[in-house]
């Protein structure tokens, strides 16, 4: 294996061309981009032109034929049958999140990137962040932490994406989608059996699909969680309590299509000290997060703050570096699957939570065989 690592992208949608397929043509010392698939023939061929790729087909079974180094899985559906053949043929595995769909389907992609050898990474991008790195730094210096308030104002994504020539998906047969469609019922219904179709739809989009990111954005500052104290799901509002070594965490999620105003804040409070990171839309390049630190004189009135900009690197760049050292060095990726199993089994903690309305000790935890 050379210094550049063959790779082939399946799922070529708005992700794909926006974020991944522009830096993987950036990043032309670490990848050649071998092949793209797409389940919309004409997607993949624009795709092909548009990115420099080497083929383009429709089959991710055909994909994985073409000896690759690595495979960047970006389907909207579970990743876990994609992810388990390309590890069974040697290849490592970057997967987007969320990594797939239940706890049962991540411990099985787990186990064949260990039977194969290769490395099984998840894009949970915030993590790669230059402001969430240096809020990194600075936490572990607060004395006292008592609360931590994550708040997100969910927006239409469209308004965002607007600037960026898109290949919109078509000619794909009626048939597929339905497939697709129903395959995805299926999972959800080993997922959690019981469950109505309320609570099952915000599990896939609420927490799967959007609050997978707060998650672990936090697990990533924060450690594992202790409890669930509280959870309430709707496709409007998701309120969540939880804690972590004992500090309370209050968690917000709010959809407001109306205007495009996408925010997203995490406020650490301790008595004499605040650190906020804001995170704009992701659908914007290199649009930096801004961490805002305040302090002041206890007792008295002095007070001031001071709002850090720490780079204007791209987190989705950044990660794709992360999995291509990974490989070069032989070691597990910062968000691996490990990591990233940990946000699916929290989801499925805070799902049932909701359906319960009992909490959740350990919400997080992974079987002892998944740890080794």
């Amino acid at each position: 294996m050379g210094q550049r690592l063959r790779v082939g992208v399946v799922g070529c949608g708005v992700i794909a061309q926006v974020m991944h397929l522009p830096h993987l043509r950036e990043l032309d010392d670490e990848y050649e981009l071998t092949a793209v698939c797409d389940i919309s023939a004409s997607v993949a061929e624009a795709c092909m032109h548009a990115f420099g790729a080497g083929r383009a087909v429709t089959d991710w079974q055909e994909l994985l034929d073409m000896q690759l180094d690595a495979v960047l899985v970006l389907t909207s559906g579970s990743h876990a049958p994609i992810a388990i053949a390309a590890a069974e043929s040697g290849t490592h595995v970057f997967v987007e999140k969320p990594m797939c769909l239940s706890p049962a389907e991540g411990t099985a992609m787990i186990e064949a990137a260990r039977r194969a050898g290769v490395h099984l990474m998840v894009g949970t991008m915030k993590r790669y962040d230059p402001a969430y790195q240096r809020l990194r730094e600075l936490l572990p210096e607060v004395d006292d932490l008592r609360l931590v308030r994550v708040t997100t104002l969910e927006s239409p994504f469209e308004p965002y994406v607007l600037h960026y020539p898109l290949v919109p998906p078509n000619g794909v047969p009626p048939a597929m989608l339905e497939a697709l469609r129903e395959d995805d019922e299926r999972r959800l219904d080993a997922a959690l059996p019981g469950a109505d179709e309320e609570t099952r739809y915000c599990y896939r989009w609420m927490l799967l699909d959007n609050l997978v990111h707060e998650f672990n954005a936090l697990r990533g500052v924060l450690g594992e969680p202790d409890r669930v104290a509280f959870a309430d799901l709707s496709r409007r509002v998701v309120a969540i309590n939880m804690s972590f070594g004992g500090v309370e965490c209050h968690l917000s999620w709010v959809d407001l299509p109306g205007i495009a105003r996408y925010r997203q804040e995490f406020m650490f409070l301790a008595p004499d000290e605040r650190l906020t990171l804001t995170l704009p839309s992701p659908y914007l390049r290199n649009m930096p997060s801004e961490l805002t630190v305040e302090g002041g004189d206890p007792g008295g009135p002095h007070s001031w703050s001071r709002v850090e900009i720490v780079s204007y690197e791209e987190a989705f760049k950044r990660e794709l570096v992360e999995f291509h050292a990974a490989i070069r060095e032989d070691r597990s990726p910062a968000t691996d699957g490990v990591d990233g199993l940990h946000d699916v089994t929290l989801c499925h903690s805070v799902a049932r939570v909701h359906m319960s309305g009992e909490a959740a000790v350990a919400p997080s935890q992974l079987t002892s065989e998944v740890r080794i």
